[in-house]
């Protein structure tokens, strides 16, 4: 297995991305949660109208949104899989450890402070958060870095309708998102796979894109930890570490922030990080996925279409861009 060594983690190949007692015990999972395996063939408004109750955790409703693109056709990935199966590393760097050991992560109470070029910076208490937009479901694709892809049925709104309320400034040209970064709550951060706190950025024309949402909801229910509680960015056609999890600071910049991948490894993560099957990972292609859910290992790969299958939404804010350079 190959390493980035400077970092002293282990960063698998494309092969080697599902741990074999995560492929071995998902058919356990699927059958243990065998009414979400069910849901989960279902669009996410039928099968929430149905009453079903894919989890644990507390009911989040949502309408059918209609932002051109937010209800791919796809068929969701089941909830086990969903939350079993993710990157947290604040949590650990085995896709196991975020559902093991994020229980101790406290979702509430939680703050969103907003500062930088924006004529109305303030810090949101989580339920005003809530209540800046009405919640939609949206059915998005994710795709990793790694080589693997899911269909999520989030729960959440529009990031633009935040950037609506804080009135960027003229000199506001990017979005930093932080997230938290608690030793006390998040074992990973003792290890020095990256510099705490994670950070990511967008350029302000991406984070107006109705597509980019924040979301606070999969299935019908509240994020679990796991999955980036309570509050989490989604950025359908970027690979997946672009939507930072467990947000609690917002910054309004005026140039480019440096982003925690970026800093760790930048000749293999750029800023853009959006879906480009045409442009490999140096250690691995990108021209096809495993979508999880599908037999692990033994699944047929999918072509991993351009900015994740939502060119026709978002390739308009890139052109004129030589998307090999602004990687």
């Amino acid at each position: 297995m190959r390493t980035l060594k400077d970092r002293g983690f282990i960063h698998p190949t494309a092969s080697e991305m599902t741990p074999r007692q995560v492929y071995e015990d998902r058919r356990g999972l699927l059958k243990a949660f065998a009414g979400g395996a069910a849901l989960a063939a279902l669009p996410a408004g039928a099968a929430l109208a149905q009453g079903a109750k894919p989890g644990k955790g507390a009911p989040l409703a949502g309408t059918k949104s209609s932002v051109p693109g937010a209800l791919t056709m796809d068929k969701p990935t089941a909830y086990a899989d969903i939350t079993s199966y993710n990157n947290f590393y604040e949590f650990g760097t085995d896709k196991s450890d975020p559902a093991r050991y994020a229980g101790t992560l406290k979702p509430r109470p939680w703050t969103v402070a907003v500062e930088g070029e924006v004529k109305k910076p303030g810090t949101f208490d989580l339920d005003a958060l809530m209540k800046l937009a009405p919640m939609e479901d949206r059915i998005y694709r994710l795709r990793c870095v790694e080589g693997w892809s899911m269909v999520v049925p989030w729960v959440g709104f529009s990031l633009a309708e935040l950037v609506k309320r804080v009135e960027p400034t003229g000199n506001a040209k990017y979005v930093q998102f932080l997230t938290l970064a608690d030793r006390a709550q998040m074992p990973g951060l003792r290890s020095g796979v990256l510099d705490w706190p994670y950070s990511e950025g967008l350029r302000l024309d991406e984070a107006m894109h109705p597509l980019a949402m924040l979301a606070f909801g999969v299935y019908g229910e509240v994020l679990p930890n796991q999955n980036g509680a309570p509050v989490r960015l989604v950025v359908p056609w970027k690979y997946g570490f672009k939507s930072a999890k467990s947000i609690v600071k917002i910054r309004f910049v005026d140039k480019q922030p440096k982003t925690s991948w970026e800093l760790a490894a930048p000749q293999e993560y750029g800023f853009y990080s959006n879906v480009n099957p045409q442009v490999d990972h140096p250690r691995w292609s990108q021209a096809t996925e495993r979508r999880i859910g599908e037999d692990g290992l033994f699944a047929k790969k999918r072509p991993t279409p351009m900015f994740n299958g939502y060119e026709p939404q978002v390739g308009q804010l890139y052109a004129g861009m030589d998307l090999r350079k602004f990687f």
